[in-house]
């Protein structure tokens, strides 16, 4: 069933010119891996919104932005005045179950935005213990992704198990390089 399954994933980067150089095309392609390796963990997969769900295709927007325009979007949708590095708007999970609708065999999981400027910075203070900006963007788009799924961080634990699957993801790109 998964190698039947496509995943479509759109990256705009309203940033412009960054000091790193970002290959968008790569990144949608890792994207879109991560989220086959994802759905080829049955564990994961039960644990997530699309468990149970008939589908042909899943996908989601991502946007590159600056801490101006994160801070702008976490105050007006979350109520916090400061920047963030990763911002998911998990439309399908977020919805009540019998609000989730399978259009044409499609699932629009939702959207991810990332400051490109927090993960600069959380790269060069190890936040995350990432050594490269890339590292850290990798590692916001997986998080990102998670909660596209339904995956949450109410404690450490969860925090925890959300960081041992993102890391896995990760890897799986990285093998396959």
């Amino acid at each position: 069933m998964i190698n039947d399954i496509k995943i479509n994933v759109f990256i705009e980067n309203e940033y412009g010119d960054f000091c790193e150089n970002i290959d968008v095309a790569k990144l949608t392609r890792d994207c879109e891996s991560m989220v086959k390796y994802f759905l080829g963990n049955s564990k994961w997969v039960d644990k997530s919104c699309v468990k149970n769900y008939d589908f042909e295709l899943l996908y989601f927007d991502a946007v590159l932005v600056d801490n101006e325009r994160i801070q702008e979007i976490n105050r007006e949708y979350r109520q916090k005045d400061v920047p963030t590095d990763v911002i998911t708007f998990a439309i399908f999970s977020d919805s009540p179950v019998e609000e989730r609708f399978v259009f044409d065999g499609e699932i629009n999981l939702g959207e991810i935005l990332i400051s490109l400027d927090k993960t600069k910075s959380q790269s060069e203070d190890g936040s995350h213990q990432q050594h490269t900006f890339l590292d850290e963007l990798y590692f916001l788009f997986a998080h990102g992704i998670l909660h596209l799924f339904g995956y949450d961080h109410h404690d450490e634990v969860t925090l925890q198990e959300m960081w041992d699957i993102q890391e896995e993801m990760i890897k799986e790109i990285e093998t396959n390089v």
